[in-house]
């Protein structure tokens, strides 16, 4: 339940149109719900952090997933699942029928506010086109939590020169998402252009010396660019829940792309 679901119910208590003990019935799930031997569902996540608890889908069964969406959006008007397969969306799906589902993403998710306030402001870019199902995780969060992403693709050092069009739009930006594997060296380059808070997301994107992202992590942590935050390896996630938190706080002055993210949560550059 978020703050205007929660606004909504106490206005129909003070007029009459809901009785004490069905708003009670409402709230007595409001801080957790378990479901036995399965989950403990925090309804009352929204309230405290302003966004609905996400579903992490790897290492779930299809049916553990598909219940807790099932309960999941029966109090939110959104809901996110990372990290998600086929599978797991199609058997959720029978339980949620207006459930969307993006492969690039790896993510399942219902949004049925769409036509919701956004703010601009948020730029996420990425070093190659392996990198993409990452920017999309973390696209995609920030759609569902309120924000336009602006998205800059395939623009890694390898040929630096593509990424000198966009410095007008990294340094109107409020905060910079940059996703990167192999030598991870592209976080740093764009923390030296903008003024901007930077996300740096290492991903697993690499030969067999990138341990699995492990190098790019290493190089971001070790950047020489002040300004400069670094998430886990393939955290699109993560990347894009801060990156919202703190263009909330900031507000909306930066570049506006309302095709960042079309209505089906796919990204534009």
């Amino acid at each position: 339940m978020n703050e205007s679901q929660l606004a909504a119910l106490l206005g129909d208590v003070a007029d009459g149109t809901a009785s004490v003990e069905s708003a009670l019935a409402r709230l007595r799930t409001l801080p957790f719900e378990t479901l036995e031997g399965v989950a403990t569902l925090d309804h009352h996540r929204p309230l405290r952090t302003g966004f609905a608890e996400v579903i992490y889908c790897e290492g779930k069964t299809a049916q553990q997933v598909a219940l807790i969406a099932e309960r999941l959006v029966a109090r939110s008007p959104r809901l996110l699942g990372t990290r998600a397969t086929e599978a797991q969306f199609e058997a959720a799906r029978k339980r949620v029928p207006d459930l969307q589902w993006r492969e690039e993403a790896r993510c399942l998710w219902v949004d049925r506010e769409p036509e919701g306030e956004r703010k601009s402001g948020v730029v996420v870019v990425c070093a190659g086109t392996s990198d993409l199902n990452v920017l999309e995780e973390a696209a995609l969060t920030l759609r569902l939590m309120g924000h336009w992403a602006h998205t800059i693709t395939d623009v890694g050092v390898s040929g630096l020169h593509r990424l000198v069009p966009h410095i007008p739009t990294l340094q109107q930006a409020n905060v910079v998402i940059v996703v990167a594997g192999m030598e991870g060296a592209l976080a740093s380059v764009v923390a030296g252009l903008t003024q901007a808070p930077v996300i740096a997301v290492p991903t697993s994107v690499g030969y067999g010396a990138s341990f699995g992202g492990v190098a790019a992590l290493l190089a971001m942590l070790n950047g020489c660019a002040s300004g400069m935050a670094v998430v886990n390896i393939d955290n699109g996630f993560g990347a894009g829940h801060l990156a919202a938190l703190i263009n909330r706080k900031i507000g909306s002055k930066g570049p506006a792309d309302r095709e960042g993210v079309s209505a089906d949560g796919r990204v534009g550059t």
